[in-house]
Order: structure tokens, then C-alpha cells, then sequence
């Protein structure tokens, strides 16, 4: 009979907090992850080189300017400040999770005086009489986490802190490659200035050829007309290059976070492309390898976690808490024995009334998750498509420097010839300066498809990850 009298309050309070469970929802609109490892380009985009980019893949250029400016913009770039603000508010954020974990503490001290009324509930001689308390107690309480509500919640602020980081390797990855196409176009720029000042030079003198022609009456005003009309074409386009290079300047400042007296001695380099490669298959290496998407699997790594705390908080919260402390109206016996307090008593939440605010809860988790996931799903699309067009980019300029090399070759062999023939007066000069500056015509197109293709080794290098490789992640509370 006694262990039956024992045995009621337990199954009554089993009973109670059962109960007290409220029904978890069904999840029917769950959202399914694209399967990066059989992501593939199409077989007809194939370079010569095959493989990754390396770590600082800018370095194979052998530019020591280039090199400077991406190291002192990696060491403090605005955009890098703000992608570390995020890392830093993730962190805090984490911090602030683990702290519900585990035992909580508190000191609490506390010293009045009171005079009780008289006529109220406590007669003479406490009533009418003034009375001093003091108080000294330590509170702790322990949440014992039965569902892994906290455990979910440090796992999710662990992802959001693993997809911050990413999204700052991405940021430096991004702004490298930023760098390194305005540089070259800066470049590009500059080689392209001093062929047209070659040209302008060259037309300048086709223009007194045809003045002197005319004076001798071998020619007439309207080859000068033409001529003169070139040349204004060709010191428009001395104007157009002057301004792209103080505009270049500009962004690659900006780029790198300098003031204005930087990059002040910046000087013209040649251009020199280094060897590109492409993968012969991507799958998971291009998740590994792309920071973007280890950003958008954190992301969806740290939704599903808020799921499952969310789901936990449909169950029993069970806590304990308890205090141990001194309690006395006179200070001179605080630190008695007799005025020692203590307090132990477990705490039972039960959701009963409350299925509704948690079901909005869940719900609100689970869209998150589905965002993410499409979040996520669409990374992968772009990444594969980000490769496949820098690769069939790059493959078609390869093709156009192959014929423009045969064009230039060719109109350097005119000019050859024209100078050979003038030399031996079976040519007049005006065939010299216009073999000429058909030649340099033909260096411009040359120096613009290196510009080009450097701009597309970037890109491309940029689509394949710029050689990161994801750091060790934060393990999660369950792990």
C-alpha cells in the first residue's frame, strides 16, 4: 500500500507532462538539396591546362606592383571590415548561446531597515519597531536540456559562425580578383596609349606626306581631308585610353583602400598571361573549393538546427534551481550558522496553451530552411555556369589570338616589304606610313585580346574558388 501511495504523484506527474507535449506539426513542404557531385561542364569547353588555381594565384603573373596592392588591400579593405563585422556579431552571437548552457550563477546582496506598522499584521514587539535585514546569497540554476533544444541552438549559431567565415574568404576572394582585373586594365590601357601614340606619330607624318604631294601637285586635297580625318580619330582615341587610365587608377585605389597620394608611382608593365587551367570535372571539389557555397551549406547547415530547437520546445522544460546563502535583521549575526539559508526545487514547464505560438515558431524555422536550401541550389547553378562561360570564354579568345597572331604577322611582312621596295625606289613613302599603320592597327587588336584574356583567366580563376580551401569548421555541441 505504501509504494502504491508513492507511486501516484509520479505516474500523475508523468501523466501531467505528457500531456503537456504539445503535437509537433507534420513538415510537408521540405525543400531537397541539389546533388553538387555530379555537376559537370559540357565536354566541348576544354583548355590546354588542366587543374585548380593555387593560393595567391596572383603571384604567377610575377607583377611585384600587382603583388603590393592585393597584399595591402587584403591586410585592410572596407569590404573586408564589414565581412569581419559579420564574423564578429556570429561570434558574439554563439558566446551568448553557450552561456544558457550549463549551470548559472549569481550573487546576490541585499541590506534594508524597515519599521513594521503597528497596527498591522505583526503585533508588538516587532510591530511599530524599525528593523534592519541583510542578505547574502548565491542563486544557481542548471537547465537540463532532456530535448537538445540548447544543443540545436549552439549547433545553429556554430553554422551561422562557419558560414560567416566563409563569406569573408569569399569577400577576400572577390576583391583579389577585382584588383587584378582593374590592374590589367589599367595596363592594358597603357600599352594600348603608347600603340596609339605610335599611330598618331605615323598618321601625323602620312598627313605632311600628302601636304607635300599636293604642293608638288602629285596629289589631291582630299586624300589630306582623309588623312587629317584619321588622325582625329586616332587622338579621339588617345583621349578615350587617357581617361580610362585616370578612371582604372580611381577604382584600383579604391579597390585597395588607399588615399589619394597612393599608387602615385604606378608604372606601365607588359602584359604577361599566365597559363589558365579547367578542371575536367567539378562535383564536390567545386564545393570545397568555391567559398560562396560552403557559405550557403553553413547556411542550410544552421537552419535545419533551428528546426530541431524548435522542435524541442514542444516538450517538457525541466530545470533546477537552487540558493544557499545568510539571512538576519541584525548584521552581528550574519555570519552565524543559525542564519544560513538554502533552497533546492526543480522547475516543469509545460507547453500547454501555448501550441500555436509554437507552431508559427516551427513553421517560421522550416521557411527559413527552404529559403537556404533554394539559396543554396541556385549557388551551385551559378557556379557551374560561372566556370562553363569562363571556360568557353577563354577557349574562344585562344582561337581569336591564333588568327590575330597570322594577322599581325601578316602586316608586319607588308611593311617589310613596303620598306624594301621604298628602298629600292620602286615605292613612294606614303606606302611605308600606310604599311605602318596598318601594322600598329594590328598591335592595338593584339594588345586588346591580351587585355581580354587576362580578364577572363581572372574571372575564371575567380569561378573556380581562387585556390581557397575551407579552414577547419567550428565543430557543433553535438559533435
Amino acid at each position: 500500500m505504501k509504494t502504491t501511495a508513492l507511486l501516484r504523484p509520479t505516474v500523475l506527474a508523468l501523466a501531467v507532462a505528457l500531456a503537456g507535449c504539445a503535437s509537433v506539426p507534420p513538415d510537408h513542404q521540405a525543400l531537397v538539396k541539389r546533388d553538387i557531385a555530379s555537376a559537370e561542364i559540357a565536354s566541348s569547353i576544354k583548355l590546354a591546362n588542366e587543374g585548380w588555381p593555387q593560393a595567391q594565384w596572383w603571384t604567377a603573373y610575377h607583377d611585384e606592383q600587382l603583388n603590393a596592392i592585393i597584399k595591402q588591400a587584403l591586410a585592410g579593405s572596407p569590404s573586408l571590415e564589414v565581412a569581419a563585422a559579420h564574423i564578429g556579431s556570429a561570434r558574439s552571437s554563439l558566446s551568448r548561446t553557450v552561456a544558457d548552457m550549463g549551470i548559472d550563477s549569481a550573487l546576490f546582496a541585499n541590506a534594508n531597515r524597515q519599521r513594521y506598522s503597528g497596527t498591522g499584521l505583526f503585533p508588538a514587539p516587532i510591530g511599530g519597531a524599525y528593523f534592519s535585514e541583510e542578505t547574502l546569497r548565491l542563486d544557481l540554476r542548471y537547465n537540463f536540456d532532456w530535448w537538445g533544444k540548447n544543443r540545436a541552438q549552439v549547433a545553429a549559431a556554430v553554422g551561422e559562425l562557419n558560414a560567416g567565415r566563409a563569406a569573408y574568404a569569399e569577400a577576400e576572394q572577390a576583391l583579389a580578383a577585382s584588383i587584378a582585373q582593374s590592374y590589367f586594365r589599367l595596363q592594358g590601357a597603357w600599352a594600348r596609349l603608347a600603340n596609339t601614340d605610335q599611330l598618331a606619330a605615323t598618321q601625323t607624318a602620312l598627313v605632311q606626306d600628302k601636304a607635300r604631294r599636293i604642293a608638288n601637285g602629285l596629289a589631291n586635297a582630299d586624300e589630306q581631308r582623309a588623312a587629317e580625318a584619321d588622325l582625329s580619330l586616332i587622338r579621339k582615341q588617345q583621349a578615350q585610353l587617357k581617361s580610362d587610365i585616370e578612371h582604372e587608377r580611381e577604382a584600383l585605389r579604391a579597390l585597395a583602400g588607399a588615399d589619394n597620394r597612393a599608387l602615385a608611382d604606378l608604372k606601365p608593365a607588359p602584359l604577361t598571361p599566365a597559363p589558365h587551367a579547367l578542371p575536367a570535372r567539378l562535383g564536390l571539389d567545386l564545393l570545397a573549393r568555391r567559398p560562396d557555397l560552403q557559405a550557403a551549406r553553413w547556411k542550410v547547415e544552421a537552419s535545419l538546427s533551428k528546426i530541431d530547437a524548435a522542435k524541442a520546445a514542444f516538450y517538457p522544460d525541466v530545470n533546477l534551481t537552487g540558493s544557499i546563502g545568510l539571512d538576519t535583521v541584525k548584521i552581528e549575526n550574519l555570519l552565524q550558522s543559525a542564519s544560513r539559508t538554502l533552497y533546492l526545487g526543480p522547475t516543469l514547464s509545460l507547453p500547454l496553451f501555448d501550441s500555436k505560438r509554437l507552431d508559427a515558431q516551427l513553421d517560421s524555422a522550416r521557411t527559413t530552411r527552404n529559403e537556404r536550401i533554394a539559396e543554396y541550389n541556385q549557388t551551385i547553378v551559378d557556379a557551374v555556369r560561372d566556370v562553363a562561360q569562363g571556360g568557353a570564354q577563354l577557349q574562344g579568345i585562344e582561337l581569336q589570338i591564333t588568327q590575330q597572331s597570322a594577322a599581325t604577322a601578316s602586316a608586319r611582312a607588308q611593311l617589310a616589304s613596303a620598306q624594301a621596295r621604298m628602298d629600292h625606289g620602286l615605292a613612294n613613302n606614303s606606302s611605308v606610313l600606310n604599311a605602318r599603320l596598318a601594322m600598329l592597327r594590328q598591335q592595338d587588336a593584339d594588345l586588346y585580346l591580351q587585355q581580354v584574356q587576362l580578364l577572363a583567366e581572372i574571372a575564371l580563376t575567380n569561378a573556380l574558388g581562387g585556390g581557397y580551401h575551407e579552414e577547419a569548421p567550428l565543430a557543433t555541441a553535438t559533435k
